[in-house]
């Protein structure tokens, strides 16, 4: 009997069964795809690689030249381009796999089914066969949502991963959804030469952001060539000829587009349908997993983390639960911190977010106080041409307590980190900004943004105090 049994190797399948593995405890991790899951697979991993490709062409075509580098006739070699993804991909996977050996975690080939008590039923290569264990953790992650009643031929019409596996650069492109996937691969498309048109049904850009930034971050986003449209109802997304038509109403207006390609980039959903409990009550009604604070069901020894259960959709996240669990099953008292969990969406320049909004702080009736750099005043982002965005930090005003962190700029999703640390550790702002910077960074616009929450910042005017 294993000590744990894992149902799934993407990030949070694979963290926990090789965190358990290191604390000596027996374990097998049923996978019947690929190891790593969708992250590695067909997720995070292929769309940074070609986020990072295809900024490397955007700035080849359109940022060199003010640094005295002129190129002409630069071409795309997509299939290159899909391989070098490919070999990326493969080198992780590869990793993954043998730091499960290495750890002594038995990977068992095989489709979970049934979930009992003390057991899983697995359908794998070898037949059915039930197998046993003292705790189960079911990391099974999820899939793209789909357009109710639409078709994804990935041809004309794709998923989020099928959008990672173009053959060829699409002159238009529409991608519906303008949330974290929606504007990475419109993102990636745009840079290489689409035409983008990224359609949202929310009538707010980007709201988990306080407006003053998102405004800011959609002005950007235009002058990249992403032409964003919010507040779309979507009545219907046909294949025509070999050609996508999208009807869609605008502002009490009826619209009909056409394009090359089409991605639904409206979410995803948590992979639950193939599984089936003794206890039912287990599931809610739209495929979540109920768990508690401890990421543990109503069966004590029943465990779910990631994208099965509530709480962003985010692989740190879900590897983090991944060690809670297997820590906890131990006998530590490991826990996270929800609030504390941070989101970025990788575009140039990147966006990265922590903690609490202005606008939620003003909902709980918090009195807060806010400290701003822009990039625009760094030394080191000017001497590399980034000087779009800001760092923008929420603290308490009684206690000085860092309260939220809002980043639009360059190395955004490193720069919160550091950020993030100090809000873990409990420094206030002030003890945070005695904190000496490297000159020059651009880590150094966190470090103003807290100086001027203090009106002392150096290298902007401060507010007056009132």
């Amino acid at each position: 009997m294993y000590d744990i049994l894992v149902i799934g190797s993407g990030p949070a399948g694979y963290v926990a069964a090789i965190r358990a593995g290191q604390l000596g405890l027996k374990v097998g991790c049923i996978e019947e795809g690929p190891v790593g899951g969708t992250c590695l697979n067909i997720g995070c991993i292929p769309s940074k690689s070609l986020l990072d490709s295809s900024l490397k062409h955007y700035q080849l075509n359109n940022d060199y030249s003010e640094h005295g580098i002129r190129v002409e006739n630069v071409s795309i070699d997509l299939e290159k381009m899909m391989s070098r993804k490919n070999v990326v991909i493969d080198q992780l996977t590869q990793g993954v796999s043998a730091l499960l050996k290495t750890n002594k975690v038995d990977l068992i080939k095989g489709r979970a089914t049934t979930i009992k008590k003390n057991s899983i039923e697995v359908i794998g290569d070898n037949g059915n066969q039930e197998i046993e264990a003292r705790n189960i953790i079911i990391a099974t992650g999820s899939s793209p949502r789909n357009f109710p009643g639409l078709e994804i031929d990935n041809q004309v019409i794709f998923d989020s991963e099928g959008a990672l596996e173009f053959l060829t650069i699409p002159k238009r492109l529409v991608v519906v959804g303008a949330g974290v996937i929606g504007l990475e691969l419109g993102s990636i498309w745009s840079r290489l030469g689409s035409e983008v048109t990224i359609l949202e049904s929310e009538k707010t850009f980007l709201p988990m952001l306080d407006s003053r930034l998102s405004r800011q971050i959609a002005r950007e986003f235009k002058s990249q060539g992403l032409n964003i449209n919010l507040g779309c109802d979507i009545s219907e997304i046909k294949n025509q000829n070999s050609c996508a038509e999208i009807k869609f109403s605008s502002n009490d207006s009826e619209q009909i587009i056409h394009s090359d390609k089409v991605i639904i980039a409206i979410g995803r959903e948590p992979n639950t349908n193939h599984l089936s409990f003794d206890d039912p009550s287990i599931l809610t009604d739209n495929g979540f997993i109920e768990v508690n604070e401890f990421c543990q069901t109503k069966l004590e020894n029943i465990w779910a983390i990631g994208d099965v259960v509530r709480g962003p959709q985010l692989a740190h996240k879900a590897s983090e639960e991944g060690v809670m669990i297997a820590e906890r099953i131990y006998g530590d008292n490991t826990h996270i911190n929800y609030d504390h969990v941070p989101n970025v969406i990788y575009t140039h320049p990147e966006i990265a977010w922590v903690g609490k909004t202005e606008d939620q702080l003003k909902e709980e009736n918090i009195e807060y106080k806010t400290g701003s750099f822009p990039f625009a005043a760094s030394g080191k982002a000017l001497a590399i041409s980034e000087t779009v965005g800001s760092v923008n930090i929420v603290a308490d005003s009684k206690s000085d307590k860092i309260l939220g962190i809002q980043i639009f700029g360059p190395s955004a999703s490193e720069i919160l980190q550091q950020g993030l640390i100090a809000m873990d550790a409990d420094i206030s702002s002030e003890g945070f900004s005695s904190s000496i910077f490297s000159h020059p960074t651009v880590s150094e616009a966190l470090h103003e943004a807290t100086l001027a929450m203090n009106s002392k910042a150096i290298h902007i005017r401060n507010k007056k105090k009132t």
